[in-house]
């Protein structure tokens, strides 16, 4: 069922577009799948990696929705303050590369990124001087990839992005996110 309704929106789509109410570039995203928007956007996404030190799981479903646990960018990402030892550019770029991280842990529970409906909400966590109020800023770095590889309808998503004192070993960004799959 979930195949006809898209068939159906996109066919809707396409006549909108060929009326000239829909911008064609919305329905080129809607037909692409987000796997090959991700190679289109020459992404290779890491292992999962878990931490046998932490009494977590790298996420959990339950029933359509997808908690994915809080992660940052990786190993050998820089690390420190926001407006201290790391640019506000460097950290947005480290936020792109956890937005990586949590989508390779999406496919690794849907099968593949084409079996997510939609991203539902980010939390976002930015380790910042006190001075430093750009966070959502930053925490763009994960929402436009998200939107980059879901299309608008269903990579847009609620969101948080908040500033914090201290973060588990030094981590400059930390993000949470919630995915509905298919």
């Amino acid at each position: 069922m979930h195949g006809f309704k898209r068939r159906s929106a996109l066919g809707i789509m396409t006549l909108l577009a060929t009326l000239g109410e829909l911008p064609e570039r919305a329905v080129a995203q809607a037909s692409t799948g987000a796997e090959q928007r991700l190679r289109d956007l020459g992404i290779t996404l890491p292992k999962v990696v878990t931490n046998p030190a932490a009494h977590i799981v790298p996420y959990v479903q339950t029933g359509k929705l997808l908690f994915v646990s809080g992660v940052g960018p990786g190993a050998n990402a820089a690390t420190g303050k926001v407006g201290k030892d790391v640019t506000e550019d460097e950290a947005t770029q480290l936020a792109r590369q956890t937005a990586i991280v949590i989508l390779s842990q999406v496919r690794q529970a849907a099968g593949s990124l084409d079996n997510v409906s939609r991203v539902v909400k980010v939390f976002g966590m930015v380790n910042s001087m006190p001075d430093f109020t750009d966070q959502p800023k930053v925490i763009n770095g994960c929402s436009d990839l998200f939107i980059q590889v879901f299309g608008t309808e269903r990579g847009s998503h609620a969101r948080s992005a908040v500033g914090m004192a201290t973060m588990a070993f030094n981590v400059v960004v930390e993000i949470e996110s919630i995915f509905e799959l298919m």
